[in-house]
């Protein structure tokens, strides 16, 4: 898997998932866990949306 990064990129990796793009891009089990916890919090963060939403609407 060929990826082009910036240090930005790789901090926010690290930060966010404790693993650098190149582990990222070596191992498919730790691109899969990345993607799933990514899933999981934009799931989130739609729930989050569409509750204000809710509330701004009442």
């Amino acid at each position: 898997m060929n990826l082009n990064y910036t240090s930005e990129m790789e901090k926010a990796m690290q930060q966010s998932h404790g693993l650098g793009y190149a582990e990222y891009s070596r191992k498919l089990s730790k691109r899969l866990h990345v993607e799933k916890e990514r899933e999981n919090d934009h799931k989130e963060s739609q729930k989050i949306v569409h509750e204000v939403e809710r509330l701004i609407h009442k």
